[in-house]
């Protein structure tokens, strides 16, 4: 079982890990632009249950079997990759239907949960930072070090609920009065289209 003090600075560091730029952060700022707040909460819900994956392979000690095997990481980050840019291909549908006066259907907020779900399980990179770094933070002579490893899981997660939301809230009272005009939202979704091709790039590239 994990001590007070293991808990509480394991908390700050992945607090400040959750305020970093990263794809998971980018992503919520996007939908939060896009759609408003609720729509970017949707996603960091859905971003926060895909931890729940990684927290469990690190725990049982499949994360170490992905890290060894290089042609299941390759496939892992190549769905990853693929689903960003179908991401990126709504996205640039949305703003083309926009510029001739349609208004694209709102996606629903389940289905932003889903997405945020499926961008967060497919990305193994996020797999071999828990296996980094959750062990640093365990100790043999607490118990169970799958039992510590899922219990630091949970802190994180709790930490980037506490600092996705804020981003959330942050970026969809940002962009709202800019989101009111049809030019404002062909924009947005071409930047959000610009962004998924580049996350999807930079997740093919990675390395173990």
């Amino acid at each position: 079982m994990l001590d007070l003090t293991t808990a509480l600075s394991f908390f700050v560091t992945a607090l400040l890990l959750g305020y970093a730029p990263g794809p998971d952060i980018v992503f919520v700022m996007a939908q939060s632009a896009v759609h408003g707040v609720r729509a970017g909460l949707a996603t960091m819900t859905g971003l926060v249950t895909g931890l729940c994956f990684h927290t469990a392979l690190v725990s049982l000690g499949l994360a170490a079997l992905i890290k060894a095997s290089p042609v299941a990481f390759l496939l892992i980050k190549t769905a990853g990759a693929l689903y960003l840019l179908y991401l990126a291909w709504l996205s640039w549908r949305a703003s083309a239907l926009q510029t001739h006066g349609e208004r694209p259907a709102f996606p629903g907020y389940f289905a932003l949960y889903r997405r945020g779900i499926i961008m967060n399980i497919t990305n193994p990179k996020v797999t071999m930072f828990f296996l980094a770094l959750l062990p640093q933070f365990c100790d043999p002579a607490r118990g169970s070090i799958g039992w510590q490893c899922f219990s630091l899981g949970l802190i994180f997660m709790l930490a980037t609920v506490v600092a996705f939301s804020s981003v959330s809230v942050l970026s969809g009272r940002l962009f709202a009065r800019f989101n009111r005009t049809a030019k404002g939202q062909v924009l947005l979704n071409k930047a959000c289209a610009l962004i998924f091709v580049t996350l999807a790039v930079l997740l093919l590239v990675a390395e173990l």
